[in-house]
């Protein structure tokens, strides 16, 4: 099978050619913006004939689209991650190769969700800033298209590779200081909101499934568990060996969380909005349904969320 992989450098994208070099059957092209791709192509700038010709000589099976942006301005966000995406689809359109697309989406796309609830592919969506519009505007191109496509929604990705300006990513950083300056107290905020996490390598291997697969629409990709981020941060505390408390800057009235605490409160888990939100607009709570995942692609998550955090901070402690 000869996939074409778009975006290959990326956070998501360097994990999924793993992945899919890991296959003896796949032979892996990879196109991208940055100088160790096979093939040189800005998607945001490039034209949808440019892409047509080249799919024509490559002759993919399976087109993955990993690229896009993450952040920046609204005008950014829409040119990477939705006229990208309209040019993928035109050249497509265009060409012979009779590919098949397996897009990713995100759980951005979804917006605000109830508390307490899961989140499924039917549910509506009410994107909560530009990120999730320029999403959603392009799975909504993808699913219009009239391509053999798919579109994995992914949640929130945790693991090896997480950007340092995410909040996983400060969160470990901010420790990693904490400890080299020897504070035995850490200040956070914005703790309050629950997320679903899922490791990278268990995304990529969502990719390859689809790959593999007939599935067409739009399939979550998450642990279809959310975990609060002042837990995701008392695991972290744990793993890095951090004996200091955490102290929640707009977090419930009381003794601070003590860096010991490794596994969610018995409080429910109904978080009011909290002061610094995070910065996906989703707002409290995001938690994903993920039947349709197993029952399509036969995938299940199989990684936890200590051992993502474990490799966050490897990787945050090996800073200088």
């Amino acid at each position: 099978m000869r996939v074409l992989l778009i975006g290959a450098n990326g956070y998501l994208g360097r994990f999924v050619a793993d992945r899919l070099l890991a296959d003896p059957a796949v032979q892996l092209t990879a196109l991208g913006r940055g100088d160790d791709a096979d093939v040189r192509f800005d998607l945001a700038s490039g034209s949808p004939g440019a892409l047509t010709r080249f799919l024509d000589a490559v002759h993919p099976g399976v087109v993955v689209n990993c690229a896009g942006a993450t952040r920046g301005g609204a005008r950014e966000l829409t040119r990477h991650n939705t006229v990208a995406v309209a040019t993928v689809c035109e050249a497509l359109r265009r060409s012979g190769c009779g590919a098949r697309l397996v897009q990713i989406g995100c759980g951005a796309e979804y917006g605000p969700s109830q508390p307490g609830s899961s989140t499924a592919e039917d549910a509506v969506p009410r994107p909560g800033g530009p990120y999730g519009v320029s999403k959603l505007a392009a799975t909504e191109l993808v699913l219009g298209s009239g391509l053999d496509a798919v579109v994995l929604r992914v949640f929130s990705p945790a693991g090896p590779g997480t950007p340092a300006g995410s909040p996983l990513g400060r969160l470990a950083e901010a420790m990693r200081r904490a400890m080299q300056s020897g504070d035995g107290e850490l200040k956070l905020g914005g703790l309050g909101v629950q997320r679903d996490f899922i490791d990278v390598r268990d995304v990529a291997r969502a990719v390859h499934a689809a790959s593999l697969s007939a599935a067409q629409g739009v399939i979550n990709i998450g642990s279809g568990r959310a975990v609060r981020l002042r837990d995701a941060a008392a695991i972290l505390a744990r793993v890095a060996g951090y004996g200091g408390a955490l102290h929640e800057l707009d977090g419930p009235p009381g003794p601070p969380l003590r860096a010991t605490i490794g596994h969610p409160r018995s409080e429910p888990d109904h978080a009011a909005p909290v002061a610094y939100p995070y910065p996906d607009g989703c707002g409290s709570w995001q938690q994903a349904d993920v039947r349709t995942a197993r029952d399509r692609l036969g995938w299940r998550p199989r990684i936890n969320l200590e051992e993502s955090l474990a490799d966050i901070w490897m990787e945050a402690a090996c800073r200088i």
